[in-house]
């Protein structure tokens, strides 16, 4: 059973994954004022039975995503962090979705927080193209899909409170993690031991990931008004969004 670690409830998992502009701006600074600004420097989230945060900064985390790598990703020296990170990278056809978004939590932590920005948008880019290429229900994947959308409601605010501290660089490494889905196509997808939604593959894949361009673009074009832009950076100092997210 996955358990998250805040009473809320689970949206729908295309809304969680693609990034409509809406959910991108709730999550970086709308909402109620926040009660103080001390800086978030770690994700202390678990969704069990893949992933408990420490209880305090000095502790380590529980991970059970991947068992080459869960003793890396578990540690909190920032070396082994990199070389779960370089590991994943070296594996880009047959890493996990889950085990991408676990790494992303622990580069935050360890304060690689741009390496983590991009790949929290790689997970949900990869997990969410291959829900329209794969039958989760029918492949028994229920428990994978709702682990997916705890870890996306999350860290989701985090990552992005980081994220937008600095729009342009939160562009490119939206951009660039979207490339890195379409260019890096997550081959577990393919397997005919799985059980694929109607149609073919690739052609389901394509469609998901120009799915995602046009969300990414939407974005954009929120983010490049002149008055979106403005309530959004208002909403942020309100909420002491920089004294938590922007910290050197």
């Amino acid at each position: 059973m996955v358990v998250m670690s805040a009473h809320r409830p689970i949206p729908d998992i295309i809304a969680v994954i693609r990034f409509a502009v809406a959910a991108a701006v709730i999550a970086t600074g709308f909402g109620p004022p926040a009660r103080a600004a001390e800086p978030v420097k770690r994700i202390g989230i678990y969704v069990q039975p893949y992933y408990e945060a420490a209880r305090d900064p000095s502790g380590s985390p529980r991970v059970a995503v991947h068992k080459s790598l869960d003793v890396l990703l578990s540690s909190n020296e920032r070396n082994d962090i990199v070389s779960a990170r370089d590991a994943v990278a070296a594996n880009t056809r047959t890493i996990t979705p889950m085990t991408m978004m676990v790494l992303a939590i622990r580069l935050y932590d360890v304060g690689l927080r741009d390496q983590s920005v991009f790949w929290f948008y790689a997970a949900k880019d990869r997990y969410g193209a291959m829900t329209e290429v794969i039958d989760g229900a029918a492949a028994g994947l229920s428990e994978v899909d709702a682990a997916m959308k705890s870890f996306a409601v999350l860290a989701g605010p985090i990552v992005n409170g980081y994220a937008f501290c600095d729009l342009d660089n939160q562009k490119k490494l939206r951009a660039e993690a979207l490339a890195w889905v379409e260019n890096n196509p997550y081959e577990t997808m393919f397997l005919e031991r799985i059980a694929g939604k109607p149609g073919d593959r690739h052609a389901n894949l394509k469609r998901a990931i120009e799915d995602a361009k046009a969300a990414a673009a939407k974005e954009r074009a929120y983010f490049d008004d002149p008055k979106s832009l403005a309530a959004f950076y208002e909403a942020r100092t309100n909420n002491a969004m920089e004294a938590k997210y922007c910290w050197k």
